[in-house]
């Protein structure tokens, strides 16, 4: 007995097909705009630019003690190339004389002693000619024995003029990549900062310039004593610089970078301090917090920022790009790393 069950409707089944494939289609689209990202506020793009400063100011710092041992390279280099120069100018004085020295023996007769002997009319006269070759003998293999010694001595000189041209290379090599990562992180920040509008940015600008009020004479520094001469001094120095533009590398006089700006000012006064801030915190001695007096470099958000502090709270610095040398809260540069009295 045959089957009568009823067909599918295939219409049916086609709809139902339809319908699900719809439903995904609104589910993705619905889970598309949710997923879209929301614009950054205000708050959170100078928070996110902030921290894009101090990863460029890393790389700066990064950058210029690649710099600095680039420098300081270059003259071990200079130095040992000239001492190579001058080992093989004394080289070829001392291969001239020997040279001198073995015409004189072939002059004098490079005949086999004996044989010479036999043959001579006069042994006695050949007897005193064999003494001066045999002098001129001596004095050749002394002259041999300096000349090998030169040789070496310049083959090592050589060598390390090697070792230290590639070092130079790769430390070349270092900067410039170093350089190309702080400018990207200054691309980075710009970019976010180009998302708010001209009114948000005018408001940041504005709570910026309450925060360093005091590019003038508006700053109440105190009356605190200074901590040393030379840091005071240098100070002095660094105040003479307020209103000139921050810029990454840069150690004056137009323009600088943080530890660019101390460096400048610390050599005003005829003293040394090295030139990124990772080193700095090594010059002069430790000063603690309670401590601080104007002159003393202090330094912040784990070694990234340096300034000189001036007394009353204030820190005078090279704050940051697009930002110029002026006084500023320490309370607005971020946390307390260490301070150091030159």
């Amino acid at each position: 007995m045959g089957s009568h069950r009823r067909p599918k409707n295939p219409n049916r089944a086609r709809v139902t097909v339809l319908t699900a494939t719809a439903a995904a289609a609104v589910a993705l689209s619905s889970q598309g705009a949710s997923a879209a990202p929301a614009k950054p506020s205000k708050d959170e793009v100078k928070s996110k630019v902030d921290e894009l400063y101090h990863q460029a100011e890393k790389a700066t710092d990064e950058y210029n003690g690649a710099n600095e041992k680039q420098t300081a390279l270059q003259k071990e280099v200079t130095a040992l190339q000239d001492q190579v120069a001058r080992g093989q100018a004394e080289l070829n004085a001392l291969r001239n004389g020997i040279g001198s020295l073995a015409s004189a023996q072939y002059r004098s007769g490079g005949i086999d002693p004996s044989v010479s002997l036999f043959l001579s009319a006069d042994p006695d006269s050949y007897l005193d000619k064999a003494a001066a070759v045999d002098q001129l003998g001596a004095r050749q293999t002394q002259a041999l024995d300096t000349i090998q010694s030169k040789q070496r001595a310049l083959a090592q000189k050589r060598a390390e003029a090697t070792r230290k041209l590639a070092a130079l290379a790769d430390v070349r090599k270092t900067a410039g990549e170093k350089k190309k990562g702080f400018q990207g992180k200054l691309a980075e920040a710009q970019k976010l900062l180009n998302t708010l509008t001209t009114a948000e940015r005018a408001q940041l600008k504005q709570d910026e310039n309450r925060a360093s009020r005091g590019a003038g004479e508006r700053v109440n520094l105190g009356s605190e004593k200074p901590g040393s001469g030379r840091g005071y001094a240098a100070l002095q120095a660094a105040a003479t610089q307020i209103g000139k533009p921050y810029q990454s590398g840069h150690e004056g006089p137009d323009s600088y970078d943080c530890s660019g700006l101390t460096q400048w000012a610390f050599a005003q006064v005829n003293v040394h301090i090295s030139r990124v801030t990772y080193t700095q915190i090594n010059d002069g001695s430790p000063v603690s917090f309670s401590q601080l007096a104007p002159g003393d470099l202090v330094f912040f958000n784990n070694l990234l920022h340096v300034g000189i502090y001036a007394g009353n709270g204030m820190v005078l610095h090279a704050p940051k790009p697009g930002a110029f040398v002026r006084y500023e809260k320490m309370s607005y540069l971020g946390s307390f790393y260490g301070a150091r009295r030159i």
